[in-house]
């Protein structure tokens, strides 16, 4: 099924050839008198490069159906992360670059929601926030308050953010996932 390139927003997937590409960036271009042309910045979503494509005005590129499915956080070796299907229980293998900086977030046993294209893993959703422990931090000191830059916080998955300075080694912390950000103390 053909979709104009003017639909396409940041986050859309698409195929084109035997390549699939997520949207990174969209730009409508009008010229003067000449017609508009839209400028895109894609990922590749198989090999992880980085591309330019402008289309004009009115293209058409493969729309894509995904399918989703919510899976369980299992564990990680040597091959990847591993996952199960929660309503067939089968169990897949993601590699460490399809994940990136998200696998700070993977505790075992999280629920999360990954979209599939032809049986092939193509994109994930995290949970909005996770509550993570505290592993190392500098200690609090009487006086310190909940304003000011804050201190640096090792968590258990290795995540290191900023954390405010009444927060001590051992406690838990919920953390935005989107922007990586202290939310609260649990």
């Amino acid at each position: 099924m053909a979709l104009n390139v003017t639909e396409l927003r940041k986050g859309v997937l698409f195929k084109e050839g035997n390549d699939l590409f997520r949207v990174v960036q969209y730009q409508h271009i009008k010229m003067g008198r000449g017609s508009a042309t839209i400028r895109l910045k894609l990922r590749n979503i198989r090999t992880g490069a980085n591309l330019e494509r402008t289309y004009p005005n009115g293209g058409t590129v493969e729309d894509i159906r995904l399918d989703n499915h919510e899976v369980e956080y299992l564990y990680r070796d040597a091959d990847g992360y591993h996952f199960m299907d929660k309503e067939s229980y089968e169990q897949f293998t993601v590699g460490e670059d399809f994940l990136g900086d998200a696998a700070m977030y993977l505790m075992d046993n999280m629920t999360l929601e990954l979209s599939f294209y032809e049986g092939e893993p193509v994109g994930y959703e995290l949970p909005t926030t996770v509550d993570l422990k505290v592993v190392e931090t500098a200690p609090g000191y009487k006086g310190d308050t909940a304003s000011g830059s804050g201190k640096p916080a090792t968590l258990e998955t290795g995540l290191v953010i900023n954390v405010p300075f009444f927060v001590n080694q051992g406690e838990v912390v919920r953390v935005d996932t989107r922007t990586d950000e202290y939310v609260t103390r649990v």
